[in-house]
């Protein structure tokens, strides 16, 4: 299988690609979006988040139908691997077909949501096909807590009913979805002179994940590794004083790697054999969900240390902070409803800042979770804030949009399919701005999303393509 440029769908993906547009560097790609629309007469608006919205008139026999609501976010997720040099700010994504699969060498491929921002772009075009009055909107900082869709008014949903364009699987519809937020735990620290030896402790070979669809598969988070590996050291009489710690790079990706630089006391080879006995007890624990996991110890230098209090403060906090699947579904099966992902890890020259994603299908659950590591961030001395909380999509038992989009699967002799996610998603934010709205998710099939071995089925890419295209005309 092929990257065929002919096909529009294909062509505007590998546009998007050209342009940089990781969370918060979206405008390049936004200001793209509004050319286009004005090359091609069409309705549009770009609000002050770079969020975009452009509206084309129904087709002829559409012009009495209901409008049509198609929405897709247009930044992606920017991870790449430890000897990948590229710079997210400012390269374009190196593209590349493996065995009928599209991925990027080195970084995530994007496709979470580049596939929806293509499809839209396709058909927005496209004057032959029978439709009814469309509205795409296409959000910004999506990855980072569904913060452009937050700064949407409901005058800006210009229909009541919407499909998704962030699902995946062809014939299968979310029915609802996870709600939650950022905790951002911060505190500031000191430096002191430093005449210890120093090593670094490298979490690697971990293969992380979406920190909601893989959630439950309990892998290995190399923040909370190196954590405990740190801790269990100290706890075993080993001097382990903190010079810097960073790990993960998105609060919704499960961390792959973490690098704790720390001065020590004592005999360098002591404190190496019990790291590595560590390791052995980890990689079993870890067998059948991160085989390749491993740890590097080597010597470093540093002339400063955090101070005493600092170092136990960020060890004991990383340490004891929840992570992972707290709860499950005791209706659907293989659902997770809470959870945590203690995401991202930096340090700073004055501060240490933690990011940890709580997702949940209450909001109950949401909050008290959040509220539990409030109260611990007070009790270990560090500042803590809420950053991009959303709302969950509760399920609609009547959704005409989701009969549609069964009897087009059916019609091509597909088997239709719906499940409930854990993962975050705008349908709750759109919900929340019109309580009536009928939503269903779609998309192509992709795996691995999140993480470099990001990839994307092009059949399935474009079987997705005519399967939307089906769906709108259907839309009377």
């Amino acid at each position: 299988m092929e990257f065929d440029l002919k096909k529009r769908h294909c062509y505007w993906f590998n546009e998007l690609c050209k342009i940089p547009h990781g969370s918060r560097n979206e405008k390049e790609l936004s200001d793209f979006l509004v050319r286009f629309a004005k090359d091609r007469g069409l309705i549009w608006k770009q609000d002050e988040v770079f969020n975009v919205i452009i509206d084309k008139k129904a087709s002829a026999g559409y012009e009495d139908s209901e409008p049509l609501v198609l929405q897709a976010h247009m930044d992606m997720v920017c991870e790449k691997n430890g000897d990948c040099d590229h710079d997210f700010l400012k390269d374009p994504l190196d593209l590349y077909v493996e065995d009928g699969l599209l991925k990027a060498r080195g970084t995530t491929l994007g496709a979470d949501d580049g596939h929806g921002v293509a499809y839209m772009l396709a058909i927005l075009e496209d004057d032959d096909l029978p439709h009814p009055p469309l509205s795409c909107i296409f959000t910004t900082m999506e990855e980072i807590g569904l913060l452009g869709a937050g700064k949407l008014k409901p005058e800006d949903v210009h229909g009541h009913r919407m499909v998704s364009l962030d699902g995946g699987g062809e014939c299968h519809t979310l029915l609802s979805s996870a709600g939650g937020g950022t905790s951002v735990l911060t505190r500031k620290i000191k430096l002191e002179d430093n005449d210890d030896p120093c090593l670094t402790l490298a979490v690697r070979g971990l293969l992380g994940g979406h920190s909601g669809g893989d959630i439950h598969l309990e892998k290995g988070n190399a923040n909370k590794i190196a954590a405990r590996m740190v801790k269990e050291a100290q706890l075993a009489g080993f001097d382990l004083r903190v010079v810097c710690f960073n790990g993960g790079m998105k609060d919704n990706a499960i961390p792959r790697e973490a690098t704790v630089t720390l001065a020590y006391q004592g005999d360098f080879e002591a404190v190496e054999t019990f790291l590595k006995k560590k390791e052995k007890e980890i990689w079993k624990e870890l067998e059948f969900s991160d085989a390749s996991f491993k740890v590097e110890v080597d010597k470093a230098d540093s002339k400063v240390k955090m101070s005493q209090e600092d170092s136990d403060a960020l060890i004991n906090v990383l340490y004891l902070l929840p992570n992972g699947m707290k709860n499950r579904s005791m209706v659907i099966e293989g659902l997770t409803t809470t959870s945590d992902n203690v995401g991202v890890v930096t340090t700073h020259e004055d501060r240490v800042e933690i990011q940890t994603l709580v997702r949940a299908a209450l909001d109950s659950n949401t909050d008290d979770l959040l509220n539990q590591i409030a109260v611990l961030a007070d009790l270990l001395g560090w500042d803590h804030t809420v950053m991009g909380k959303y709302p969950g999509w509760s399920y609609s038992e009547v959704s005409p949009m989701r009969d549609i989009y069964r009897k087009v699967c059916e019609d091509r002799g597909r088997t239709f399919e719906i499940s409930a996610a854990h993962g975050g998603c705008e349908c709750g934010v759109f919900k929340g701005l019109d309580p009536t709205i009928d939503i269903i998710s779609f998309g192509p099939i992709t795996r691995f999303i999140h993480t470099p071995d990001e990839e994307m089925d092009l059949a399935s890419f474009d079987r997705s393509y005519e399967l939307l295209c089906e769906i709108i005309k259907a839309c009377r």
